[in-house]
């Protein structure tokens, strides 16, 4: 039974932001239901497909959406966690109601230079962290006083 929705929200909607509603997704389904979206919606980063495919994650038919589409719409949210940096989160519009807002920082895959074994490692390493970081959310989140905080 879906008792928490959660929106993670980046820049694009393109790399972070698409990890983190496919971790929760897979982690968290009975409980969270998980979207994502966009500041400025851009195209589904190559290499985030390829890193996420490489665990049995596909997520390549996914589309981004923008944050303003969905506040428009009148979306509510338990939780809207934005995975970018600290300034680009500042950007993120509050969504009505009692949505708690937590920032989470990651590198972003489009940034990374180098040969494209290097780009894939990195992308790899960010891919690693949010799941971890989900992870966790979930294991806090499941305790009631969470929401309370």
């Amino acid at each position: 039974m879906i008792q928490y929705k959660v929106l993670f929200v980046c820049i694009h909607n393109s790399a972070r932001s698409q990890m983190a509603e496919a971790f929760l997704s897979k982690h968290g389904a009975r409980v969270f239901e998980a979207e994502s979206a966009g500041l400025e919606p851009g195209i589904l980063n190559p290499n985030v497909i390829k890193v996420m495919q490489e665990i049995g994650i596909d997520i390549s038919q996914n589309k981004t959406k923008s944050v303003f589409d969905l506040l428009k719409e009148g979306r509510n949210y338990d939780a809207v966690i934005t995975v970018c940096d600290a300034a680009s989160a500042e950007a993120c519009p509050v969504f009505p109601g009692k949505s708690k807002r937590i920032g989470w920082s990651f590198a972003d895959p489009s940034s990374f230079k180098g040969t494209k074994d290097e780009i894939l490692e990195n992308t790899r390493k960010v891919r690693d962290e949010i799941e971890k970081q989900v992870i966790a959310f979930i294991k806090e989140a499941n305790n009631m006083e969470y929401w309370t905080k």
